[in-house]
C-alpha cells in the first residue's frame, strides 16, 4: 500500500511536469533544449520509482539463523517442517526456537530444517545468500546421508492443505527409509487447544483490563480445517477468557477482520484493542496485515478508524517456552511410534 501510494504521486508528478513543458510558449511542438530537459526529469523519476520498489525493512541479521542443511546426519534424523518466514530475527527465535527446543529434548537425533514455500527460500537466498531446504531437498539429504529412521516434524497450527501436502510429498520417499513418522501439528487435539488457549491468556493477562478487547489474527485457509479458529475462540471463552477474538487475514476464510470487529463493537465497555497473531511466526502478516499503520486495511489501522485506542504484539507462537514444548511432545509421541 505505501509502495502503491509513493509510486502514483511520483507519476502524476511526471504526468504535470511534461504538461507544463509541452504548454510553454504555446507551442504543440518544444524546442531541442526543452526536450532534454523532459527527457531528464522523466529519467530522474523513473529511477526514483525503481528504488521505491525495491525498498524492504530491515527483518534482521540471517548470519543469526542456522539453515540446519549439515550432512553427516547419522542414522536418525527429526524434519522440522515449516512454512517459512523472511523475517531474519523472527525467523530465528520462532522457528529456531523450535527446532533448538526439539534438538534438546532428543540429544540422539540430529534435526534438520525444510521450507515449504518456495518463494520464502528463494527471497531468503537471493537477499541474504542463506540456503534452506526445501521438503525434497531435505529428504533426499536424509536419503543420501543414509538415514534409516526419520520423524518429520510439521510446525503448521493444523492438517490443512499443507499438512496433507506433506504427507503425499513422503509418500515419494517412504521406499529409502527403515521407519517413517510425522508428528502432529501444533492445534491437533482438544487437549492442545486447551493447552494453548491457557497460554495465550497468560500471556495476555496484563492487557485484561475489563475495558480491552483482545484479538488474535490466524492466518486461516479454504480448508475445513479452517474450524480450528473458531474452536479456538470456544476455548478461550470457556477459559475465562470473554474479552478475547479470533479472526483469520488469509482471503475468503471467516470470521475475517470486519466480522471480529463486529463482534467487538457489540460490547460498549472496550475503548482498547490488542492484536496479537496467532501463528508460529511474526513475519509479513503480522508486521503488514495485522501491524502496519499507514495501511488502511490493516487490522491496526481498522480498529484504530472505528474509534479503539489500538495496540499491536509481534510475537509469534513459536517463540513461545510453553508453545515449544507442545511441538516436543508431539515429536516425542511419534518417536514412540516408530519404536513400536
Amino acid at each position: 500500500m505505501k509502495k502503491m501510494s509513493k509510486i502514483l504521486a511520483i507519476l502524476c508528478a511526471m504526468i504535470l511536469a511534461l504538461g507544463l513543458l509541452t504548454a510553454c510558449g504555446g507551442s504543440t511542438t518544444a524546442p531541442a533544449d526543452e526536450e532534454k530537459d523532459t527527457e531528464a526529469v522523466v529519467e530522474v523519476d523513473t529511477e526514483e520509482v525503481e528504488e521505491t520498489e525495491e525498498e524492504e525493512p530491515d527483518t534482521g541479521d540471517a548470519s543469526k539463523d542456522d539453515p540446519l542443511n549439515q550432512d553427516e546426519i547419522g542414522e536418525k534424523e527429526i524434519l522440522v517442517v515449516s512454512f517459512g518466514t523472511s523475517f531474519n530475527d523472527n525467523r530465528v527465535a520462532t522457528i529456531g526456537g523450535i527446532e533448538k527446543a526439539i534438538a534438546e529434548a532428543n540429544p540422539d537425533w540430529s534435526v534438520r530444517r525444510a521450507f515449504t514455500a518456495q518463494i520464502v527460500i528463494d527471497h531468503i537466498k537471493d537477499r541474504d545468500g542463506e540456503e534452506i531446504d526445501d521438503v525434497d531437498q531435505a529428504l533426499k539429504r536424509a536419503r543420501d546421508n543414509g538415514v534409516k529412521e526419520l520423524v518429520v516434524a510439521p510446525t503448521h497450527l493444523m492438517s490443512g492443505n499443507e499438512y496433507e501436502e506433506l504427507d503425499k510429498t513422503l509418500g515419494k520417499y517412504t521406499e529409502d527409509f527403515e521407519k517413517i513418522a510425522v508428528s502432529k501439528p501444533l492445534l491437533d487435539s482438544d487437549a492442545d487447544k486447551e493447552a494453548v488457549a491457557k497460554e495465550l491468556i497468560e500471556l495476555t493477562k496484563e492487557y485484561d483490563d475489563g475495558e480491552t478487547a483482545i484479538v488474535f489474527m490466524g492466518h486461516g485457509t479454504d480448508h475445513p480445517a479452517n474450524s480450528v479458529y473458531t474452536e479456538m475462540q470456544d476455548v478461550l471463552r470457556a477459559n475465562g477468557g470473554d474479552n478475547y477474538f479470533v479472526g483469520v487475514v488469509h482471503d475468503g476464510a471467516k470470521p475475517d477482520v470486519n466480522d471480529v470487529l463486529a463482534e467487538v463493537q457489540k460490547n460498549d465497555g472496550y475503548k482498547k484493542v490488542v492484536l496479537r497473531d496467532m501463528m508460529v511466526v511474526a513475519g509479513d502478516h503480522a508486521n503488514n496485515d495485522m501491524s502496519d499503520p499507514e495501511d488502511p486495511e490493516s487490522w491496526y489501522s481498522i480498529f484504530t478508524a472505528a474509534g479503539y485506542d489500538t495496540q499491536t504484539i509481534l510475537e509469534g507462537l513459536g517463540q513461545v517456552p510453553a508453545i515449544q514444548q507442545i511441538y516436543v511432545d508431539h515429536v516425542a509421541a511419534a518417536i514412540d511410534e516408530i519404536g513400536k
